[in-house]
């Protein structure tokens, strides 16, 4: 999309609308920035949709990236649990550095459109242990060209999890190609 100066972009996301700041990240790219964090109705909306078009995958967890999927991951996996019986519905995070109280982490390095510098994705060796020989399903916030998704299927394989189902709330245009992935809507990318 060509950019001329426009300062929002509408978003209309699981029937709730917003006006996204548009943000530069180069001299010639801008992207609408879509932070969940801080939005209760945002989160929950979005979680809530993606909790329903998770429902026909057969799965054993969650997992996401920190920081701004977190509570989105969060209220999926409590929109798929059923407190009723008991039955609580598993996450794991991978963090974006090692931290001092990690045993035998794994780790993949990630280059994100939105960072400067390469990024390491990690995941703590007992959340590796949790999920090994396990489905999981892999949620994100906004995916773009698909690198942090591909580092964390890579992480993940090399646990033992295998990826059955792949969900984003958005996905940028013209970036990430993956048919299976479930996604609530496209973002577009600005440039001159």
């Amino acid at each position: 999309m060509k950019y001329a100066g426009q300062e929002y972009y509408e978003i209309d996301v699981a029937g709730i609308k917003r006006l996204l700041p548009i943000v530069p990240i180069s001299d010639s790219l801008w992207i609408a920035a879509f932070v969940l964090l801080g939005d209760v109705e945002l989160t929950n909306g979005c979680a809530r949709a993606l909790a329903a078009r998770l429902q026909s995958f057969q799965f054993d967890c969650v997992v996401s990236i920190e920081a701004k999927a977190l509570l989105l991951v969060h209220m999926i996996a409590t929109y798929l649990s059923d407190p009723v019986t008991g039955r609580y519905f598993p996450y794991v995070v991978l963090r974006k550095s090692v931290k001092g109280y990690m045993k035998n982490p794994l780790t993949a390095e990630v280059k994100s459109i939105t960072t400067a510098s390469v990024q390491s994705l990690v995941l703590d060796g007992p959340d590796a242990d949790r999920i090994r020989g396990k489905r999981v399903a892999v949620v994100d916030d906004v995916v773009s060209t698909g690198g942090s998704l591909r580092a964390t299927e890579e992480i993940l394989e090399r646990a033992g999890a295998r990826v059955v189902a792949r969900a984003t709330v958005l996905l940028e245009e013209a970036g990430y190609q993956n048919p299976a992935l479930i996604s609530l809507g496209t973002l577009p990318i600005f440039t001159r």
